[in-house]
Order: structure tokens, then C-alpha cells, then sequence
């Protein structure tokens, strides 16, 4: 059975929800409004920006941003209406294709990355003051918490701890 929260713990859990929520939004409301660009675009922009020859694999975007590969699929063809990206042959594999970043995509991630960076300055950076070693080095221990968890390929079992099926776990409005 899972230990329950106390409410101290509820309270700083809360908090910090609702800031990554908040965060996300304010910088994706940003992302559109200062470029057009949406912020799933974005991600997969900036990964084929610096990839070494602007083109990636559909499953390397996947695995890049923790996607199933049929909704990086999905999005890829919205970009490609957009004239975005294109998808090329892959000569090595006869099944697979490239995904590559065209003039367009690229003059679009640059413009999208001056107001985002600009955003994640104004919302976060100069919030964190002297804070920015402790919070890495709590994202880092997160992140080595969660480990492959939340890989899109791992599905979590039913009696998996801490599911919603666990009677142990209390549900709680964030």
C-alpha cells in the first residue's frame, strides 16, 4: 500500500504543479503568438536545427521528445502542409524516411527561438536568482527517479505501485 502524502507534501506538490502548468502555457501562448509556431512544432524544429545535417528519423524525433512514433508522424505531416520540413527516402533503409528541415522550417525555428529564449528568461531564469544549482540538481535526481518510466514504449501494469487502480493512492485535484 502506498504512503500517503502529508499535507506539507500535498502543499509543495501543489505548488510546484501549478507552476509547471502555468509555465508551460505562458511559454507555449508566447511560442505562438510571437512566431506562429506551435510549440509541439517547435520541439521538433529545434531537434532537426541541431541535428548534424537537419534530418532526422521519425523514431530518433520520437525518442528525442518522448512521443509514440505515429504522433510524430501526425505532426510531421501537419508541418509538411506548412512547408516545414519534408520527408526524404532513406537510402540505407528501404522502409524508413527522413524527416529534414527546410529554408522555411529553419527560418521559422530561428524566429520562434528569439522570443522563446527571451520568454524562458523572463518567466524562469530571472525568477531562479541563486537557485539554479539546487533546481538542476533536483531535476537531475527527478529524472533519475523516473528513469524509463516515462518512455512512451513502457506501458505500467495494473498492480503497478502508486497506479490509480492502488487503493492506497488518494486522488487529489491538481
Amino acid at each position: 500500500m502506498a504512503e500517503r502524502l502529508s499535507d506539507d507534501e500535498w502543499a509543495v506538490w501543489d505548488a510546484f504543479y501549478s507552476m509547471r502548468r502555468r509555465l508551460d502555457r505562458a511559454l507555449e501562448l508566447r511560442l505562438h503568438d510571437d512566431s506562429g509556431v506551435s510549440a509541439p512544432e517547435y520541439e521538433i524544429l529545434v531537434g532537426l536545427g541541431r541535428s548534424d545535417d537537419r534530418r532526422l528519423r521519425v523514431r530518433d524525433i520520437a525518442e528525442q521528445i518522448g512521443w509514440e512514433k505515429s504522433r510524430v508522424s501526425h505532426q510531421v505531416t501537419r508541418m509538411e502542409k506548412r512547408g516545414l520540413v519534408r520527408r526524404t527516402d532513406c537510402a540505407s533503409d528501404a522502409r524508413g524516411t527522413w524527416v529534414e528541415l527546410t529554408a522555411d522550417g529553419r527560418r521559422s525555428m530561428l524566429s520562434a527561438t528569439r522570443g522563446h529564449t527571451a520568454a524562458i528568461r523572463r518567466y524562469f531564469v530571472e525568477a531562479l536568482h541563486d537557485d539554479a544549482a539546487t533546481l538542476e540538481s533536483f531535476s537531475r535526481r527527478v529524472l533519475e527517479a523516473i528513469g524509463d518510466d516515462a518512455s512512451p514504449d513502457q506501458h505500467a501494469s495494473p498492480d503497478h505501485a502508486g497506479s490509480r487502480d492502488d487503493p492506497g493512492v488518494v486522488a487529489r485535484a491538481s
